[in-house]
């Protein structure tokens, strides 16, 4: 019996981890979407910053479990060979990708668009393996496609109802947690999470640095700006990142998955209620059809 109380209570707080995870991300978008509509902050130097600081900060705790150790993985020279393409094509794939069709549409449509990912990583196994798609797979494809077009075509083919540039910059997010979620596999599983994910964030920011430099700041810095930032860094990336890594102690990978889906709900709903962003039931719909893909495929 005291096992069994002691495993409901470990599932408890998988689950409030899982979801708080979420939430923060979901809040987080928000927040960069008033940061760049609002503030008029440069979604490149954004980036620049949000990698350089959130990878340093979760390299620190890497050091603080492991000491010296997280220096080890640069000298195997194909482990950071591998490194550096991740943090170049996968976080900042991930990242710059994700903000970009944030800033020119707004967080709830991006985040939806970007959880196309899942459905692009199964049928990348599928071609992979060489096979035919099983009938649950290709309901779970037809739903995301269906989810899209209702989401931002609104049933009208001859028209888009967000941007071009944020529909583009949505779809290449989606393929950017793809790459994300693949190519680093290896370097997970040898280096941990912590580590892989932290200097694949400070070479991404490094390299994007060249591109629009820490120092090169343009925006509006109010001190309301100083709160959005560090939630974004902090809350949004390192926290939200840390507490997902630990639901995964207390659950199944499926069931993290599922509870996941509350990041794009959060991101829409605080949207609407906090920036004033149109989302009708069709929005709703086309949202619900995508995320009922990642249901469809979690199942064990």
């Amino acid at each position: 019996m005291g096992k069994l109380i002691w495993s409901m209570e470990d599932r408890s707080k998988g689950i409030f981890f899982v979801i708080l995870a979420a939430l923060f991300w979901g809040i987080s978008g928000t927040v960069s979407q008033y940061m760049f509509q609002q503030l008029k902050i440069n979604t490149e130097w954004f980036t620049t910053c949000r990698l350089l600081l959130a990878g340093s900060l979760l390299l620190s705790i890497a050091y603080k479990k492991e000491g010296n150790h997280i220096f080890e993985v640069w000298k195997q020279k194909n482990d950071a060979v591998r490194l550096v393409i991740f943090g170049v094509i996968g976080m900042i794939g991930v990242q710059y990708t994700y903000l970009a069709a944030i800033a020119h549409g707004n967080a709830a449509t991006a985040t939806v668009l970007q959880y196309l990912g899942p459905g692009l990583v199964t049928m990348y196994y599928i071609v992979l393996a060489k096979r035919l798609p099983t009938l649950r797979e290709l309901l779970a494809v037809f739903s995301a496609l269906f989810g899209t077009f209702l989401l931002v075509t609104h049933g009208n083919v001859e028209s888009l109802t967000i941007s071009k540039q944020a529909f583009i910059w949505g779809i290449l997010s989606a393929f950017g947690l793809a790459f994300y979620t693949i190519f680093p596999i290896p370097l997970l599983k040898k280096w941990g999470s912590f580590i892989t994910i932290g200097w694949g964030m400070v070479v991404g920011g490094i390299l994007f640095s060249l591109i629009r430099a820490p120092w090169q700041f343009e925006g509006q810095w109010y001190f309301i700006t100083n709160f959005a930032f560090l939630f974004v860094v902090i809350c949004g990336t390192v926290l939200s990142f840390y507490f997902y890594l630990d639901s995964l102690k207390y659950l199944k990978a499926y069931e993290t998955s599922l509870l996941a889906c509350a990041e794009p709900l959060s991101a829409a709903l605080t949207s609407v209620i906090f920036l004033g962003v149109s989302f009708g039931w069709i929005d709703w719909i086309g949202s619900l059809l995508i995320l009922l893909t990642i249901v469809i495929l979690s199942r064990e």
